[in-house]
């Protein structure tokens, strides 16, 4: 049986997942969106960080997300931000396929990390990635016009946001540009924590 679709991503009060520039990643506005997920132990086993780091529901999520994914997609430049910043064993284990005009061949990372480049749209990639991914899910992993490219053509299942007290005021909004008038959500989940608000839904057409 094949897995769901779905992204998972941090987001402003004021609907930002990310600042506009590239440079700017890493930078104070983007640190204090993701300023929850930083002490959890997850995180820190994940990234190879340590021993240690904080329990509970924050941490029992990030860790499910994981869990659950079996192959991701991501856009270029989402990746090409994130190569020259993820550690030798990049933090996904999984295959992950690259939506790209570039030509380049397979880059495999240790720990199960393989970069798969893509050049025939996001249709052909998310085949590739269901085919990865077995019965586990594929994340749409970003950035925000990657995301919408799938949500606008009708190929996201579920979504869940982590809802963080900051204002960005500009940036990368996540449903800019999203064609509403096809797009229906139902609530599945919404859960608080002192650092974030994780809401989860699922995403009907209308």
């Amino acid at each position: 049986m094949a897995g769901k679709v779905f992204f998972s991503v941090s987001m402003s009060l004021d609907g930002f997942i990310a600042p506009e520039s590239p440079e700017e990643l890493m930078g104070q506005q983007w640190m204090e969106l993701q300023r929850w997920i930083f002490p959890l132990r997850f995180f820190r086993e994940n990234l190879k960080f340590g021993e240690g780091g904080e329990e509970g529901r924050d941490n029992d999520i990030a860790r499910e997300t994981f869990e659950r994914t079996g192959a991701s997609v991501m856009g270029k430049r989402m990746f090409d931000a994130g190569e020259p910043a993820w550690p030798e064993e990049a933090p996904f284990h999984t295959p992950v396929f690259v939506v790209t005009h570039e030509r380049r061949d397979p880059w495999e990372r240790p720990g199960g990390t393989t970069f798969h480049f893509v050049n025939d749209g996001i249709e052909t990639a998310l085949d590739r990635a269901r085919k990865a991914a077995g019965d586990r899910d594929v994340r749409i992993a970003g950035g925000g016009a990657i995301i919408l490219e799938y949500v606008n053509a009708g190929l996201i299942d579920e979504f869940s946001i982590a809802l963080s007290p900051v204002l960005f005021g500009s940036g990368v909004r996540l449903f800019e540009g999203v064609d509403a008038g096809r797009v229906a959500l139902e609530q599945v989940r919404a859960e608080s924590s002192p650092r974030v608000t994780h809401l989860t839904y699922a995403v009907r057409e209308r």
